[in-house]
């Protein structure tokens, strides 16, 4: 692709927005960045690194003549596409690409690509564990953190590029085609942003749509949405589940995981080390376990990951004993299903911590879950109302004005062995910067209760 003294927009702006900005100045292009946000609130070390590349800044507000004059737009992930100067531009026939379908167009290494509604980056990163423990080369990231525009960049010899993506980086890919496409799971989520939950459906699905022969499909069998869906195009497609059927590649026998992969030996990897609770992550695990198979990664590598792999950050993550209790970050849980996942975990009392900005999904079904193992619930932030109606005479609950109020409710309403839980069904901006601002608050208000003791 050309792009010297081409006039090229780049709208959002953030790690990827300016990730695809110095790759773009590095190739002689007039680099344009637009954002919703004022300079004030922008991050000042990226703004002033933008500037100092040269790149041309216009914030606070879109202006449509920067988007129709434009020889080319990169939307960076999470910018939404129904944008008035956006469908302007798509009238005048402005290419429209996304940072991840940008950077896949100037890659020649295979991609592994992972999505998901619930548990990408654990995926990603154990994958990434699998991979690396085979003494293979690989650049990791995506949505997990470093923009693959960076690998772009800076490209280095790598055997393999492994990417977590999200449903708004495959809203706008064209020829993005993985040599391994893995779907973990579907349901609702980011309904705030999609017109239904079909919509969103849709956009998980488009990971497979450009793969063809010789490339590998891997579908969770036992998603209600996925066990219907077949990709087409000639790709070798995968399934795996919990239960052995004949269709599947992938289940559970006994302590182990059974991989039957076209035109090779049955194998089993065992799981008698596998450290991360809740039968969510044994289903991930299944999935990534076949996708490591499908490019050869031997079986001593991959239960070597399985042993040593401790999980991430917020995710599920323990946080501490006080007095008995035992308190879990699960900030990563930013949508109802993995919060009751989350939930689902424990076979002991619970008291949850959930709210946050309301994705416009429903609670009823977090209800089900929390009538069975939530012996308490405290709310907080903005959706703290929404959630009390939905648990009005089925669980008791409090509100809270801050996280530090939120953990000293949950652990008076705890008794030993009780179990206190952040997992807020919700997102995160109205109180912190991001989940894990969130996850980190939660863990100094756990740590200043044992401090007191």
């Amino acid at each position: 692709m050309e792009f010297s003294k081409k006039n090229i927009l780049v709208v959002g702006f953030g790690k990827s927005g300016l990730s695809t900005s110095r790759y773009l100045l590095g190739r002689g292009a007039h680099v344009t960045i637009s954002d919703i946000k004022t300079e004030e609130e922008l991050d000042r070390e990226l703004l002033n690194e933008a500037k100092n590349l040269g790149a041309r800044l216009e914030t606070g507000e879109h202006r449509p003549d920067t988007f129709i004059n434009s020889d080319m737009i990169v939307v960076s992930p999470g910018v939404p596409l129904d944008l008035a100067p956006i469908r302007a531009a798509m009238e005048k026939s402005v290419p429209i690409l996304g940072e991840l379908e940008l950077a896949s167009r100037l890659l020649n290494r295979p991609i592994l690509a992972v999505t998901g509604t619930n548990g990408k980056s654990t995926s990603v990163s154990l994958l990434g564990a699998m991979i690396e423990k085979s003494g293979l080369k690989l650049f990791m990231g995506g949505n997990i953190g470093t923009p693959l525009m960076d690998y772009v960049s800076k490209e280095k010899d790598v055997d393999y590029i492994l990417v977590e993506v999200s449903s708004f980086q495959l809203d706008t890919i064209e020829r993005f085609s993985p040599m391994v496409s893995l779907l973990l799971n579907i349901t609702p989520d980011h309904l705030d942003r999609y017109p239904d939950y079909e919509a969103y459906v849709r956009s998980k699905l488009n990971i497979f749509k450009n793969q063809k022969a010789g490339q590998f499909a891997i579908l969770n069998d036992d998603d209600e949405r996925l066990y219907r869906f077949n990709p087409t195009g000639g790709v070798t497609v995968l399934r795996y589940g919990f239960k052995k059927k004949r269709d599947r590649n992938a289940f559970i026998e006994g302590n182990g995981i059974v991989i039957n992969l076209p035109g090779k030996n049955e194998s089993v990897f065992s799981i008698d080390e596998f450290h991360l609770p809740g039968r969510h992550n044994l289903e991930n695990l299944m999935g990534v376990v076949l996708a490591a198979s499908c490019i050869g990664i031997e079986k001593e590598s991959i239960e070597k990951a399985i042993s040593g792999f401790r999980g991430l950050s917020h995710r599920m993550e323990y946080s501490g004993k006080v007095d008995g209790v035992d308190f879990y970050d699960d900030s990563k849980a930013t949508n109802v299903d993995a919060a009751i996942k989350s939930i689902g975990s424990f076979n002991r009392p619970v008291i949850l911590i959930a709210g946050g900005i309301d994705k416009g999904g429903e609670y009823h079904s977090l209800v089900e879950a929390a009538v069975r193992h939530v012996k308490k619930a405290v709310f907080i932030g903005e959706a703290r109302s929404i959630l009390a109606r939905s648990f009005e005479g089925i669980v008791p609950y409090t509100f809270a004005e801050s996280m530090e109020d939120a953990v000293s409710q949950a652990f008076s309403a705890a008794h030993e062995n009780d179990v206190v839980l952040l997992a807020p069904a919700c997102s995160s901006f109205d109180m912190f910067s991001d989940y894990a601002h969130r996850g980190r608050i939660f863990k100094k208000a756990v740590n200043g209760l044992g401090d007191g003791n």
